[in-house]
């Protein structure tokens, strides 16, 4: 029996020894526990795991040894040992588990444990088995981070994209592909991919293009698939699908990326459809267009227009510069052009020479750009023939050089018009004055007299108006503003316009304002404008009418009213009334015409002077006229009237010569100086004019312009340099009255420059200033 135990218990060590030697040389850690869970045995693995060796480890309790926590809440778990030991069955370690070694390392582990039965089948123990889990952790978490990766690029990508496997069915689908095509992540995922939808992805294209992919396990590029989708309509899809193997030997996938390429499409359509009319535009374009090279600066295309202008076909101009078809003469001058296209990106020459293939001569607007297409620097030249339109433009010159010419002469003439009109009217103006001093008229003489005084009255203000018609056509009219009053200026206006007033038996009821309204205006022309006012509503009226002239102020305006019951204006007159040349009246008997000046001088000087005029009229009804000033403030002191009073004779005598080529003109204006006390001495000519100054050596010389030897103005220069001729007083009495006569006047040496018929009244105060004091005064027209 010794021997038989003996053998059984050798046996069984030799057993143990095996399975011993068996445990230690495996990879996974080994720990064996007895019935009450201390441990029995651990292999080098586990010791290494543990940290604990086997002297150490052997009976201690196994939850000591083999420490465990769940990795995520560190709590203690139950090690799986415990648990075969108590129910008797192989136990599983749970998820996430970590392994407290001896020297307080972590790591994950993965195992399990089964109970370890006698021969009698009954649970004398436990064994563990588990392993180092952190590699295979780690590889799985590569895994997960390249899957992660992935799904952030199909997930970020802004095209539709599908993984299909190999039954085509829909495994994942990125964000892209549900907005595009309005579909929800339950509806597509796991369905096949014909199915999605109402079955629009049914269609044949797709279907060729899964099948060539699936039989030849290769990628198709750049499938062109059309259909007509419910939700967004026709559209045209680019589809690449490529077969990818899964690892493990899994089934394949399919990765479908689907380009939308519509709007592509419509826009490669439309640069089709853009170049064609671009090619029609450049072909059938009425300017020359040439395409140069920005490098070679050779032509690469032309139009037809300029192979028509130019004389050369298509293919004779491909190649050539611009200089070897005719333009800027020579390739300097030529290159020269493109430097400066270099350097401001745009060349443009109004009148450009240009001679064509048969040597004609042509004239053309150039204009040149430099622009990039297709990242290719290019020239465009555009050409248009202005030969003709060069021809219209020098006649159109020629004839406006011709209209200056006949508006200077028209200048002179009625300059020289008014001149002879004036020079008559000047000794009759004379006469007519001397009679008035005549004392013992009988009532025939005094009646003639008047209406001699009325006619060169009339006759004077149709030689001014001629003579404004170049001033309001050309600007030339200036005003010398002054501070005035407004009462003063329509006092002497319907003074002058009385006669023609009391001629047509009219009722003038005049209303100044009670108090003096100034103005910084030229009083000479406001009466100007209210005596053309004045004397149109006189003629416009028939006899007997009634006419209403109000002055007053209104805020910061003076405001002129002229109400007349006259013929009116008819609607279709009315707003052209202000125009120059415009009558109300052409009757053959011309009671009621003019020159039609009147009123568009009125609206000019009104202007001039900041203000405005209206009109309101109703045919048969009468008009009235108003005429808004700017008024200003009161002076700080008095000023003198716009006009002098009536100058009596002077009580010092002066010796005064008359100079006119005009004999009645200085015979009429001596006798009325001699009237008033003074010694008259006369001269008809230039020369003599001279000679008289420097012999009888005048205080004041009335002196005309237009002299046969010497002119006024050579007269005046000379008097100027005559030391004995020192502070006389020149007076030029003309019928020259513009502007320019009046500068010359007072470049000359004249102190006053004054228009036939002068008013003897200025004359009177001149020779009023000179008897009193022995200056000169300051150069003014009159007229």
């Amino acid at each position: 029996m010794i021997d038989r135990t003996q053998e059984i218990a050798e046996a069984l060590r030799e057993q143990w020894e095996w399975l011993r030697v068996t445990l230690s040389s495996i990879g996974d850690a080994v720990i064996t526990t007895d019935i009450s869970g201390n441990v029995t045995f651990l292999n080098p693995v586990a010791q290494s795991l543990t940290g604990w060796t086997q002297e150490d480890a052997v009976g201690k309790s196994l939850d000591i040894v083999f420490k465990i926590v769940n990795e995520e809440t560190r709590l203690p778990v139950e090690d799986p040992a415990a648990k075969a030991l108590r129910e008797g069955v192989v136990v599983d370690l749970a998820k996430h588990t970590l392994l407290l070694a001896k020297d307080g390392t972590e790591r994950p582990v993965e195992d399990s444990a089964a109970p370890i039965r006698n021969a009698k089948g009954n649970v004398a123990g436990a064994v563990l088995v588990f392993r180092d889990a952190t590699e295979r952790r780690r590889q799985e978490q590569h895994v997960q981070d390249a899957l992660t990766y992935a799904d952030n690029i199909i997930a970020t990508m802004r095209e539709p994209f599908l993984v299909l496997d190999e039954g085509l069915r829909v495994k994942t689908a990125n964000r892209s592909f549900y907005q595009t095509f309005h579909v929800s992540q339950e509806e597509t995922e796991g369905c096949l991919i014909y199915d999605l939808g109402a079955g629009q992805w049914n269609n044949p294209g797709l279907r060729t293009l899964l099948d060539e992919v699936l039989a030849g396990r290769h990628a198709v590029s750049d499938c062109h698939v059309e259909h007509d989708f419910p939700e967004i309509g026709k559209r045209i899809m680019l589809l690449n699908a490529r077969h990818f193997e899964s690892i493990k030997s899994q089934s394949g996938l399919i990765l479908l990326a689907i380009e939308d390429i519509t709007e592509r499409r419509k826009a490669e359509i439309a640069v089709q459809t853009s170049e064609v009319q671009y090619r029609r535009l450049f072909q059938n374009a009425q300017d020359g267009i040439l395409v140069l090279d920005a490098i070679t600066l050779e032509i690469v295309d032309a139009n037809r227009f300029i192979t028509e202008l130019l004389g050369y076909s298509r293919d004779e101009l491909l190649g050539k510069e611009l200089w070897e078809i005719g333009f800027f003469g020579d390739k300097q001058a030529s290159q020269a052009v493109y430097q400066e296209l270099q350097e401001r990106g745009y060349v443009r020459y109004e009148h450009l020479p240009l001679e064509t293939k048969n040597g004609e001569s042509a004239e053309v607007e150039f204009i040149s750009n430099l622009y990039l297409v297709d990242d290719r620097a290019v020239v465009q030249c555009n050409i248009r023939d202005i030969s003709e339109r060069s021809r219209m433009e020098r006649k159109l010159q020629e004839q406006a050089e011709a209209l200056a010419d006949l508006q200077r002469r028209k200048d002179e003439f009625l300059a020289m018009l008014s001149h002879e009109l004036r020079n008559p009217l000047a000794p009759i103006s004379n006469a007519v004055h001397l009679l008035c001093l005549q004392q013992d008229e009988d009532p025939i003489q005094q009646q003639a007299r008047a209406i001699i005084e009325r006619q060169v009255s009339q006759l004077t203000r149709l030689v001014d108006d001629l003579m404004d018609v170049s001033r309001i056509t050309t600007g030339r009219i200036l005003l010398r503003n002054e501070r005035i009053t407004m009462n003063d200026v329509v006092e002497h206006a319907v003074e002058t316009t009385r006669p023609l007033v009391d001629q047509r038996k009219h009722e003038l009821n005049v209303s100044l304002s009670p108090l003096p309204i100034w103005l910084d205006a030229d009083a000479a022309r406001l009466e100007q404008v209210i005596v053309n006012l004045l004397t149109n509503a006189a003629k416009y009226t028939d006899e007997g009418g009634h006419i209403w002239l109000t002055v007053l102020r209104e805020g910061d305006e003076c405001v002129i009213r002229l109400r007349d019951t006259g013929v009116g204006i008819t609607p279709e007159l009315l707003p052209r009334v202000f125009d120059l040349f415009t009558q109300a009246e052409r009757s053959l008997d011309r009671s009621r015409g003019g020159l039609g000046i009147g009123l568009a001088l009125v609206q000019r000087l009104v202007e001039m002077h900041g203000g405005r005029v209206d009109v309101h009229s109703v045919l048969t009804q009468g008009s009235e006229f108003v005429v808004r000033l700017p008024a200003v403030p009161s002076p700080t002191s008095p000023l003198s009237s716009i006009r002098p009073e009536t100058v009596k004779p002077a009580a010092g005598i002066l010796r005064v010569l008359v100079v006119d080529d005009n004999v009645d003109a200085a015979e009429s204006l001596a006798l009325l100086v001699k009237l008033l006390g003074h010694n008259v001495r006369m001269a008809h000519d230039g020369p003599a004019a001279l000679q008289a100054a420097i012999d009888y050596l005048p205080n004041v010389v009335l002196l005309d312009i237009g002299l046969p030897g010497l002119t006024g103005y050579e007269v005046a220069s000379e008097i100027r340099q005559q030391t004995v001729l020192h502070g006389v007083v020149l007076a030029a009495v003309t019928g020259y009255g513009q502007e320019s006569d009046r500068l010359l006047a007072m470049a000359a040496g004249f102190n006053h420059h004054l228009v036939k018929p002068v008013d003897f009244e200025t004359v009177q105060q001149i020779l009023a200033t000179a008897s009193g004091e022995d200056i000169i005064g300051t150069p003014q027209v009159v007229s």
